[in-house]
């Protein structure tokens, strides 16, 4: 079975290219998803939370209040560190207890590890390729404030907080560059996929130029 480890900053395509890969075979874990997971109520990661930052973070019906967690972590390099030291070893546990599912499952099949957080979590361990998707800066502020989601400054601060493109390609196998259009973008997974999943096609062609 083949992993790959899908990342890319703000507004990068990163969840459509994942789309993609499910839309052609691959199994996909959405690291965000077990982000929820990862600190629910009778986890490990919600005693660490818990004790760690306090009872006044539990909402009234005990389970942890994202928003005033994410007001005390965010913001204070000190607090964040502390958070993420909890959560992302228990998102990459919950992670590889789904891959290892999966390879029990589907031996040939390939599985993608959608996460935003991949190289800052240093997370390359078990995992064949690291593909990354990118655009430029400001194309990426464009596209979040064509979203709604944000307006330009905020899209721009919070891009400027994120790791750059040039980090994360230093870990890269794939680069993606999403600075195109959509069927560009397809093309590119597309060609990335044929040459996992049927080398031997792939290499005929090439020794055939």
């Amino acid at each position: 079975m083949l992993t790959i480890g899908l990342t890319g900053g703000m507004a990068s395509g990163k969840s459509t290219a994942a789309q993609r890969l499910r839309d052609l075979g691959a199994h996909v874990i959405d690291a965000d998803s077990l982000g929820h997971r990862a600190y629910a109520p009778g986890t490990p990661g919600f005693t660490k939370v818990v004790d760690a930052f306090g009872e006044e973070m539990l909402a009234a019906d005990g389970t942890l209040d994202r928003r005033r967690l994410g007001g005390k972590a965010f913001g204070n390099p000190a607090e964040l560190k502390k958070l993420t030291d909890i959560v992302w070893p228990e998102i990459r546990r919950l992670a590889d207890a789904e891959i290892s599912a999966q390879r029990a499952a589907n031996p040939d099949g390939v599985v993608v590890l959608e996460a935003a957080v991949l190289v800052e979590a240093g997370w390359r361990a078990g995992l064949d390729e690291i593909w990354v998707v990118v655009v430029e800066p400001e194309c990426a502020i464009e596209r979040a404030v064509a979203r709604g989601d944000l307006s330009a400054d905020e899209a721009r601060a919070r891009l400027s907080a994120q790791t750059n493109n040039e980090v994360r390609c230093r870990h890269a196998d794939v680069v993606l560059d999403n600075s195109g259009s959509l069927e560009r973008l397809y093309a590119q997974i597309e060609a990335e996929w044929r040459r996992l999943t049927n080398p031997t096609h792939e290499s005929s062609k090439l020794s055939a130029r």
